[in-house]
């Protein structure tokens, strides 16, 4: 591990002083620490934020939900009006890491975490993520468990949050604050796809600190639900998996949001699925033609073929459950 200088700060406007002086936010540490221990990571100071007021579940005007970033996993999971008004998050978080890591890792640490791609935690394999130009090792390596969506020459890896997958699918919003203010940002441009610089992942300006995630107030009834499909039921991560949410009144789907996870290099929003369920009415035979659009612009590697089958498969899976036809 690299030698570190560590303060704590006391207020936003400290953190994003701290920050905008090449600092690196840390409050649970639960992906951070492990990569400057694998000497991945070398930040020269740390910005301890934990003390931050941060860490409220709030219910806005318009009937949506903003979650404080230094929520932890577990209390957003176990919230009253998570699980009442969105249980897909509530499901995506429980469906995370294992029990000691929800109790430690925040919101706003889960959608900024790195991948698990084997060689970007490798540091004498290439990899264009952790080490621009030198080349990305998984294209012609082991890569079973790498992305089918959104790749690029430079980078195959996956994104690895499932929440993340759920607040792709409800269309949320990532609040920031900056040296020039507060601004918010879609998720669906928070996090970026590789393309030439994978080593940039996310829209964030120098010294920017998240303070919120929120989810805009959709039309009730809500149904909705996460399915993760992995090689372990136990602290593993995603193959793939669906977050599906459906508004469903006088027997017609009036709208539906869906996003994917484990095959995309960011959580993989379905619109083309999305298209075609709204304005039908649920059925069997509509579950398995939209489930087959789910896959549209795949680009399998060698070794994860099998993900095209597999996504279609865990989406259709899921439609059936949360459209009450499973």
């Amino acid at each position: 591990m690299h030698p570190f200088t560590y303060t704590r700060v006391a207020d936003t406007r400290e953190a994003v002083n701290a920050g905008r002086q090449g600092g690196r936010y840390i409050a649970g540490g639960t992906t951070l620490v492990d990569l400057m221990r694998e000497t991945v990571e070398h930040p020269d100071t740390l910005v301890d934020i934990s003390g931050l007021p941060l860490r409220q579940v709030t219910v806005t005007e318009r009937g949506g939900l903003r979650i404080g970033a230094l929520v932890r996993m577990a209390e957003a999971a176990a919230h009253p009006k998570v699980r009442t008004l969105y249980p897909v998050v509530s499901e995506s978080l429980e469906l995370s890491a294992s029990a000691q890591l929800r109790n430690m890792a925040t919101i706003g640490g889960n959608i900024m975490q790195r991948t698990r791609c084997t060689y970007f935690r490798d540091v004498t394999a290439a990899c264009n993520k952790r080490e621009p130009g030198s080349g990305c090792a998984a294209r012609e390596g082991f890569n079973r468990m790498h992305a089918i969506l959104g790749t690029s020459d430079a980078c195959v890896a996956t994104h690895p949050s499932d929440v993340a997958v759920a607040f792709a699918a409800l269309e949320a919003r990532v609040h920031l604050l900056g040296s020039d203010g507060e601004r918010q940002v879609p998720f669906a441009d928070f996090l970026l796809r590789p393309g030439s610089t994978p080593s940039r992942e996310q829209a964030l300006k120098k010294g920017e600190l998240i303070t919120a995630v929120e989810i805009p107030a959709l039309p009730r009834p809500l149904k909705s639900g996460y399915l993760k499909v992995r090689d372990r039921q136990s602290y593993e991560f995603a193959l793939t998996s669906a977050a599906v949410a459906l508004h469903i009144r006088g027997g017609v789907i009036q709208e539906a949001k869906v996003a994917a996870g484990g095959v995309g290099t960011v959580p993989w929003k379905l619109s083309a699925v999305e298209r075609h369920l709204v304005g039908e009415r649920p059925s069997e035979s509509l579950w398995t033609a939209a489930a087959a659009k789910a896959a549209d612009g795949a680009r399998p590697l060698q070794q994860n073929g099998f993900k095209v089958e597999l996504l279609k498969r865990t989406v259709e899976r899921q439609l059936r459950i949360v459209g009450g036809t499973k």
